[in-house]
């Protein structure tokens, strides 16, 4: 009897080793994942080359475009890059904070474990740990107005200081600002679909401007027989039927058997489309819009002839997820039939014309007039014309411009402020040590003492990419916080601690909230893995 309960005993040893052991694996590829961007957090982060199997080069240090290019295999790795996508869907910024933050929650779940608390026990505290902390961060930040136009490009500017245009966020941030202001819709919701990038290589990042009552779209005009390329006071139509002969429903097969029903079925073919063209010049159009088609040629040559000839502007390949947004930029409706082209269906601009860049031709249009029927959301779309050197600062740029729009969409859904660098980070370090100290009590008091400590690592982090001794600067901003400065943050371009609002550095409330719950839940569910089971195909 004796026996046969030491054998139990050694199992029960066993099963349990097995499962510290697969916890503290799914730990330490976490781990990895999260150190490998740990150096691209704030202002004087680093960047990151990554080459794609194609040959791509891709140069950012924006957490989710690493962390999305990145191979990872291990599951558990997987759930980080999936965390920094959460974040970036919630919030649009702090992709890399949030998986900073988890990285540090981790390791002090390992060394918990290590001294045998139990994974139940800490992920109890731990989810108690992430409502306090999202209290305190309530508790430290500053009720705003939307139409305060200089704390939102405040909130835009700390954004973009991290990324590669970092100079530029003098010109991008109000562009930001107004761009996101005129798309708020009168519920407060704010699609940031409505909010087209348009990008195209030549001149600088200087050269972006913000088009407000038109837009930039990558096609070009038909320059079949001289057709125009520039139409002032433009009638635009934007069509979805084809210009093109028409073909039966089914299959079938047409037999000719000399030179003269060839000759019958060409002139009739033409007749046909000359009718087609003729209908549209009659209705008042100068630029047309044609939608894409899949199944034949929207356009054949032989119509381009003839609208140019008409002197109207043709623009072909209008891919059909633009659709929704021209007709409510533009204020037009999509015509599915020529005898559908009615003036209430038209929309007009002072000026259509193509323009030329180094990596192809752009249609740009402006001074769209307002409908004279009500459309939906007509104006509630603005466009970006982003210029640059080369393609790979086109692509941060463009992602840059995206977390700043984010932030400012965020401000919108949630209207609050609180200090940057890593002064609400610190401030939660306090705040739950002084609880554990104070209140807490047994096994909670070791839980929320290691979740709180992990919050350090955001402003030595800050510190330590921008090349400053992050253990004093740490302990100068734990020793400021205790003194009640709760707005002292570290100060990259002066290497200090200083007061954040006063050196505008500020970001939403919502992107910290959003960074703190995603990966406390995060590292909760790494804690409820015990085994791997791997199934047959």
């Amino acid at each position: 009897m004796a026996t046969k309960t030491v054998k139990r005993g050694n199992e029960s040893k066993k099963d349990n080793n097995t499962q510290t052991d697969v916890r503290l694996s799914n730990i330490t590829s976490a781990r990895a994942v999260a150190d490998c961007i740990r150096t691209s957090l704030g202002p004087r982060g680093m960047d990151k080359m990554i080459i794609q199997p194609k040959g791509e080069t891709v140069i950012s240090n924006d957490g989710a475009t690493i962390l999305s290019k990145l191979q990872v295999t291990h599951p558990c790795a997987k759930m980080i890059v999936d965390l920094s996508k959460a974040q970036d869907i919630e919030a649009g910024d702090g992709t890399t904070s949030v998986v900073v933050i988890c990285g540090a929650l981790l390791h002090a779940v390992e060394k918990l474990l290590h001294q045998g608390i139990h994974p139940t026990q800490i992920s109890e505290s731990f989810k108690e740990c992430g409502r306090m902390a999202e209290q305190v961060l309530e508790e430290i930040s500053t009720k705003i107005d939307i139409e305060d136009r200089s704390t939102l490009i405040q909130a835009a500017i700390t954004s973009l200081n991290s990324k590669v245009i970092s100079q530029n966020s003098g010109l991008l941030a109000p562009m930001a600002v107004d761009a996101v202001h005129k798309i708020i819709r009168p519920n407060g919701d704010v699609d940031l679909r409505d909010i087209r990038v348009t990008s195209a290589l030549g001149g600088t990042i200087d050269d972006t401007i913000l088009i407000e009552d038109g837009m930039v779209i990558k096609q070009k005009a038909s320059r079949v027989a001289g057709g125009p390329v520039r139409i002032q006071n433009a009638t635009i139509a934007l069509i979805q039927f084809q210009l093109s002969p028409p073909k039966t429903d089914m299959e079938s097969t047409v037999t000719i058997t000399d030179y003269t029903q060839m000759d019958r079925a060409l002139k009739e073919e033409r007749k046909y489309l000359l009718t087609l063209c003729k209908k549209i010049k009659d209705a008042g159009v100068n630029v047309l819009l044609v939608q894409k088609s899949i199944l034949r040629d929207a356009v054949t040559a032989q119509s381009l002839d003839f609208l140019a000839k008409m002197k109207i502007m043709v623009v072909t390949d209008i891919e059909r997820n633009d659709i929704d947004y021209i007709t409510k930029t533009l204020g037009c409706l999509p015509v599915v039939s020529v005898d559908n082209l009615t003036p209430d269906k038209f929309a007009h601009a002072t000026l259509v014309e193509e323009e030329g860049t180094p990596n192809g031709k752009v249609i740009r249009i402006t001074g769209v007039q307002p409908p004279p029927s009500t459309c939906k959301h007509f104006g509630k779309t603005v466009c970006f014309f982003l210029r640059g050197s080369n393609a790979l600062m086109l692509e941060e740029a463009e992602r840059a411009l995206h977390d700043s729009l984010c932030v400012i969409r965020s401000l919108v859904k949630k209207r609050a402020i609180m200090p940057g660098g890593g002064a609400g980070e610190i401030e939660i370090c306090l705040r739950l040590g002084k609880y554990a100290r104070e209140r807490a009590e047994g096994i909670q008091t070791f839980c929320m003492r290691a979740y709180a400590d992990a919050f350090e690592m955001i402003p030595y982090t800050l510190a330590e990419n921008a090349g400053m001794q992050p253990i004093y600067i740490v302990t100068e901003l734990r020793n400021a916080h205790a003194s009640g400065h709760h707005n002292a943050g570290v100060n990259v371009r002066d290497g200090c601690v200083t007061d954040m609002l006063a050196e505008n550095v500020v970001q939403p409330l919502l992107v910290s909230t959003s960074a703190v719950r995603l990966a406390t839940e995060c590292v909760m569910m790494l804690l409820k893995i015990d085994d791997i089971i791997m199934t047959r195909m």
